[in-house]
C-alpha cells in the first residue's frame, strides 16, 4: 500500500466525547470510524488489522476441528420461546423489530437455539458424531452502555463456535482443547501474557462458565489471580466455596481489572432437550446430545491489543496482527530518493513483506515521523539524504529508540532476521 493512495488520513483531534483509549488512538491513526455510540466502522488499516486477527482465530478452530458456516443475524422468535430466552427478563440485549405483515423478528445477540435446530436435520445417529461447527458473524446487543470504544459496542462479529457430543467425557476433552486453542490465539495476538483463563458465572447458558480475561486498567471486570496456578476469579462468583473447590488460598490472589476477550461454556443438554436434538446409540437407545459454546470477538481482542500496546506517541501493534510489517518512509525530495523508495518498496513486499510506503510528496519529515508512530507498525525504515549518501537506510523499532543504519544490499537479509 502506498500511503499517497490511501483514502484515510491521520487526524490531530477526536470527538470530546469518545473516552477511551482504543477508540481516540484508532480513531486518530484512520483506522476506525464511529458511525453512532456503539457502532464503528473498519476502515482499510482497520480492517487488515480485524483481518488478521479473525484468520488466527480460524486457523487455530480449524485445528481443533472446527467447521465453518454462517447462520443469519435475522431470528424468529419461536425456536428461542422454547429456551424461554425471548423473554427480555432472561436477555435484556435484544434488538427486536416487526416485519411489513406485522411478524415479530430479533436480530441475534448469540446462536445457541437456531444452531441446535439446524442440526436436528443432520444428527440422528452416534455415527453423526461429534461435529464442531463455528462462524464469523454479526451479533446486534442492546447494550444500556456503550463508551467503551470497540471493547464494547452494539453491532459487532463474533466467533462464536459450537460442539455437540455423545457423552459428557467427550464433551470435556473438547472442551480442554478449546481451551488450548483459545491460549494460542491470545499468545499470536500479542496479549498472552497478560490474560487468564478465569472461573466465571454461566449467565442465561449455564450455572458457571470460564471466561479468559486480560488484565488492564480500562476493563469492566474485576478479577482475583493465581498467578502461581494460572488462573483467576471472576468477581462475580468469588466465595469461600469457590476458592475451596478450586484449592486456591485467597491470601495469594492478587486483585486486578480486566478485559473479557472470550467465554466458553458446557452447556450439557440444556439445549438439546429443549428443541429436542437427540441420536441414537450403537443400542438403538435415543439420547440428548451433549453441547457446548465458545465465543470470542475480533474486535474486542483488538481494542484490548491496544489498550495495552501503546505509548504517548500512538499504537506499537504485535507483529502477527499490525497492518504493515514495514513503514517505509522516504523524507529527501530528490529522484534518485524516490527511486530507490519505490525500487526497495518493490524488494521488499516481493520477499513476502507486509509494507506501507509513506511516499506523500508535501509532507514534512516530522508529520511522516509522527504518523509513522500514531500508525504503530512493527519497524520503521526511512530514507534521507544522508543514508542515502551511505547507500543505506535507517532502521528503527516502534517498541524501542535505538536505530540502526543498514547498508541497502543487506536490507532484506536483515529484516528477514
Amino acid at each position: 500500500m502506498k500511503q499517497s493512495q490511501l483514502f484515510t488520513k491521520t487526524s490531530k483531534t477526536i470527538s470530546k466525547g469518545e473516552v477511551s483509549l482504543n477508540a481516540k488512538l484508532l480513531l486518530q491513526a484512520g483506522f476506525i470510524d464511529k458511525e453512532m455510540a456503539g457502532a464503528y466502522s473498519f476502515l482499510p488499516l482497520g480492517l487488515i488489522v480485524m483481518e488478521k486477527i479473525t484468520r488466527i482465530i480460524q486457523e487455530e478452530m480449524n485445528a481443533i476441528g472446527g467447521q465453518k458456516l454462517s447462520l443469519t443475524a435475522l431470528q424468529s422468535p419461536e425456536v428461542w420461546q422454547k429456551t424461554e430466552r425471548w423473554n427480555d427478563e432472561v436477555i435484556d440485549v435484544w434488538f427486536k423489530t416487526k416485519l411489513k405483515n406485522g411478524a415479530e423478528l430479533g436480530l441475534a445477540t448469540t446462536h445457541e437455539e437456531p444452531l441446535t435446530n439446524l442440526m436436528k436435520k443432520f444428527i440422528s445417529s452416534y455415527k453423526d458424531l461429534p461435529a464442531y461447527v463455528y462462524q464469523f458473524q454479526t451479533k446486534f446487543r442492546n447494550e444500556t452502555r456503550a463508551k467503551s470504544g470497540i471493547l464494547r459496542t452494539r453491532e459487532f462479529i463474533m466467533k462464536d463456535l459450537y460442539s455437540f457430543n455423545r457423552t459428557q467425557e467427550e464433551l470435556d476433552a473438547f472442551y480442554n482443547k478449546c481451551t488450548d486453542a483459545y491460549r494460542n490465539i491470545f499468545k499470536r495476538t500479542g496479549i498472552g501474557d497478560q490474560t487468564f483463563f478465569t472461573f466465571a458465572s454461566g449467565g442465561s447458558f449455564c450455572k458457571f462458565s470460564h471466561e479468559f480475561q486480560t488484565i488492564c486498567e480500562a476493563g469492566e471486570d474485576i478479577i482475583y489471580i493465581d498467578r502461581q496456578k494460572n488462573i483467576a476469579i471472576n468477581k462475580e462468583v468469588y466465595s469461600d466455596e469457590v476458592l475451596k473447590e478450586l484449592e486456591i488460598d485467597k491470601n495469594k490472589l492478587e486483585k486486578a481489572k480486566s478485559i473479557e476477550v472470550g467465554n466458553i461454556f458446557k452447556l450439557g443438554t440444556k439445549y438439546s432437550k429443549a428443541l429436542h436434538l437427540s441420536y441414537l446409540d450403537q443400542e438403538g437407545k435415543s439420547n440428548s446430545v451433549v453441547m457446548g459454546s465458545y465465543g470470542t470477538a475480533p474486535a474486542r481482542i483488538m481494542g484490548t491489543i491496544v489498550e495495552l500496546c501503546n505509548d504517548d506517541k500512538g499504537i506499537i501493534w504485535p507483529k502477527e496482527v499490525a497492518p504493515f510489517f514495514i513503514h517505509l518512509l522516504n523524507i529527501s525530495n530528490t529522484d534518485k530518493a524516490s527511486q530507490l523508495a519505490k525500487e526497495y518498496y518493490e524488494k521488499l513486499t516481493s520477499a513476502g513483506f507486509d509494507v506501507l510506503l509513506d511516499d506523500r510528496e508535501s509532507v514534512r519529515p516530522g508529520e511522516k515521523f509522527a504518523d509513522s508512530d500514531l500508525i504503530g507498525c512493527p519497524y520503521r525504515l526511512v530514507l534521507s539524504d544522508k543514508t542515502i549518501s551511505q547507500e543505506a537506510i535507517e532502521v528503527k523499532r516502534r517498541d524501542e529508540d535505538k536505530i540502526e543504519i543498514v547498508k541497502l544490499k543487506d536490507l532484506i537479509k536483515r529484516m528477514k532476521q
